[in-house]
């Protein structure tokens, strides 16, 4: 059975909450899925005090462990345009893997958050590209047959590079992932699931 694994951090909950959605699509594809995500490196006292979520039931995930899975789903909020420390932190552990080619061939893809609507969605997930190419993934996003991220009759997270939320109502205060936000994640999931079976099958075809 293909093995995916959906690996995030999340600050305040936006991201852990769109890695279910990630995670359901996955299973709606027949795949197995593992969520987990990566160690915080924001002193505990600092995040309680900024009202982290820090009671999150996900295990924490070993760089080791990345090449027992078919394929990666990488979730993180943005900092300024750019991937979260915490997640670019876990990745450049990766350089044993990418010596010796652990990754080569597994799907990797991205989801994200923003705190408003042109926030850095789509370069926090090219971002993360980056690293997946050098690591020799086969990188994919979230196709434009899932046509909720077209839609113009609210604001919406979601784009071909991968699914997001945005996490800021306009005021400052809290917004949680949509329903069309979370539809977009669940596509992404089995979309990747997909893929990998494929490319599973193919690989087998060609043994």
């Amino acid at each position: 059975m293909t093995k995916v694994l959906v690996l995030y951090y999340s600050s305040f909950g936006h991201i852990e909450t769109m890695a279910h959605a990630v995670a359901g699509g996955v299973r709606d594809a027949g795949a197995e899925v593992v969520i987990k995500r990566v160690p915080e490196l924001v002193p505990d006292h600092i995040a309680q005090k900024a009202g982290y979520k820090r009671e999150q039931p996900a295990e924490i995930a070993t760089v080791a462990e990345l090449t027992d899975y078919d394929a990666i789903v990488f979730g993180t909020p943005t900092r300024f345009g750019n991937m979260a420390s915490q997640m670019k932190n876990f990745l450049d552990q990766c350089g044993g893997l990418w010596s010796e080619d652990k990754l080569v061939g597994k799907v990797g893809s991205v989801f994200t958050s923003t705190g408003c609507q042109h926030g850095g969605q789509e370069s926090t997930i090219l971002s993360v590209h980056n690293v997946l190419f050098h690591l020799g993934m086969v990188v994919v996003g979230l196709p434009y047959t899932f046509k909720g991220q077209m839609r113009m009759d609210q604001i919406t997270g979601g784009s071909p590079y991968g699914a997001s939320t945005l996490a800021d109502d306009g005021s400052g205060g809290d917004r949680r992932p949509t329903a069309n936000e979370l539809e977009g994640a669940r596509f992404q999931g089995r979309h990747v699931a997909e893929i990998a079976r494929a490319l599973a099958f193919a690989r087998l075809e060609a043994a």
